[in-house]
């Protein structure tokens, strides 16, 4: 990708807010099609002193002195009008996390295209990255999709896929996805703007997975599952929400584990062992999952062998 390009002759809007949808928005400037308006979701309380944060597509736009609208809502006619009063040729949502109400859809003369982080039908919906992680999914990624009323089933123009590694988090994953859905989104505006354009693909609706959002209420380590389900999930939800478990009478968030099909014959979260310098290995309901690097409460992160050091001590079985 070109590292400046001429502006675009398109009329474009751009709708996002966290920093996957940035990723894109900087590609689209890049290539030279720098949009009329950014569209972003209203500042929100961030850090410990909970000031409002403006989000990174706002902070991107503002940088680049690009109009930034944050209504709390698309539903209303003020919207509707606001957007229609633009003649937009087109605009882009990158998980913008608005729903886009039928009118607004229509709006663009070319409609609304989105950036979505799965290979549509599989894993619609709002944490897909992390949930075909969890999964056990063998590939991911991303799809230039025409925008419809429903939640992610709109045609498809473009799709490219990633393996993924044995080590892959959530935010290992998140980043490439984040660069390869920015690239084929300046790919499909190249090519929308020379007029050859591929015919949108239907869904398979029947193959559709839902990937439900991210609660922290998932992130505790449930010990009734089997050890590679654990491990899967400790991945997925790193960097955020972050598994976590109670050992002894310290709680520690888990950023790293593996499993170990082991047989056992104990209880589901019985600590088998604290003191090797594997790690600490705990009973699942089927197999072994070792702790390899933890995080105590207000403390940082640590291999397990640092945390068992520091803690002069074996947690007890």
């Amino acid at each position: 990708m070109p590292s400046q390009a001429d502006s675009s002759h398109l009329k474009l809007a751009f709708a996002g807010t966290p920093e996957f949808a940035a990723v894109s928005l900087e590609a689209m400037i890049k290539a030279g099609f720098t949009p009329s308006v950014v569209l972003s979701q209203p500042d929100r309380p961030a850090g410990r002193g909970r000031s409002l944060q403006a989000s990174p597509v706002k902070q991107l736009a503002e940088s680049r002195d690009i109009p930034v609208w944050q209504p709390a809502s698309l539903r209303d006619e003020e919207a509707r009008s606001r957007l229609a009063g633009l003649e937009l040729d087109l605009m882009v949502v990158v998980a913008y996390g608005l729903i886009l109400p039928s009118a607004i859809l229509a709006a663009p003369r070319y409609g609304c295209w989105n950036v979505h982080a799965s290979l549509l039908p599989r894993w619609r919906g709002a944490a897909p990255v992390q949930r075909c992680i969890e999964a056990g999914d063998d590939e991911s990624g991303i799809s230039i999709m025409q925008m419809a009323e429903g939640l992610d089933t709109g045609p498809v123009f473009l799709q490219a896929a990633t393996p993924l590694t044995r080590d892959e988090t959530g935010g290992s994953l998140h980043d490439r996805l984040a660069r390869m859905g920015a690239e084929a989104l300046v790919h499909c505006l190249h090519s929308l703007e020379h007029g050859d354009m591929p015919e949108p693909r239907a869904q398979d609706n029947d193959a559709a997975t839902y990937a439900h959002k991210l609660d922290k209420a998932e992130a505790e380590l449930d010990w009734s599952l089997a050890a590679n389900v654990l491990a899967r999930r400790i991945r997925a939800f790193n960097p955020w929400p972050v598994c976590w478990t109670v050992l002894g009478e310290e709680r520690l968030r888990v950023w790293k584990a593996c499993a170990l099909q082991v047989r056992h014959g104990e209880k589901p979260g019985t600590t088998l062992s604290s003191s090797g310098p594997g790690g600490i290995d705990i009973a699942a309901a089927e197999g072994i999952l070792r702790l390899l690097e933890v995080q105590k409460a207000g403390g940082r992160r640590m291999p397990v062998s640092d945390f068992l050091n520091a803690a002069q001590r074996i947690i007890p079985r």
